[in-house]
């Protein structure tokens, strides 16, 4: 696993957690990471982190739209 430092401006306002969790979200919702991946990375369980995943705008049932229009389709 890497390490990254990033510096954040003081400005943003921003602790430790929360940059975790967006880049968590944010990595989940384009499928870099799964959604045990993407909790891990953000210190917390496969619940926990689905229930928050709201607040950054994401879906937890993350598959591309056309996906879910073949599966209408073939319903």
């Amino acid at each position: 696993m890497k390490t990254l430092t990033v510096n954040i401006p003081d400005s943003l306002e921003m602790d430790n957690k929360e940059v975790l969790l967006l880049l968590a979200s944010k990595l989940y919702e384009q499928g870099k990471l799964s959604l045990g991946q993407a909790a891990d990375l953000a210190g917390l369980t496969k619940r926990t982190f689905a229930e928050i995943l709201d607040k950054y705008n994401v879906s937890v049932f993350n598959f591309p739209a056309i996906d879910l229009a073949k599966d209408v389709a073939n319903a």
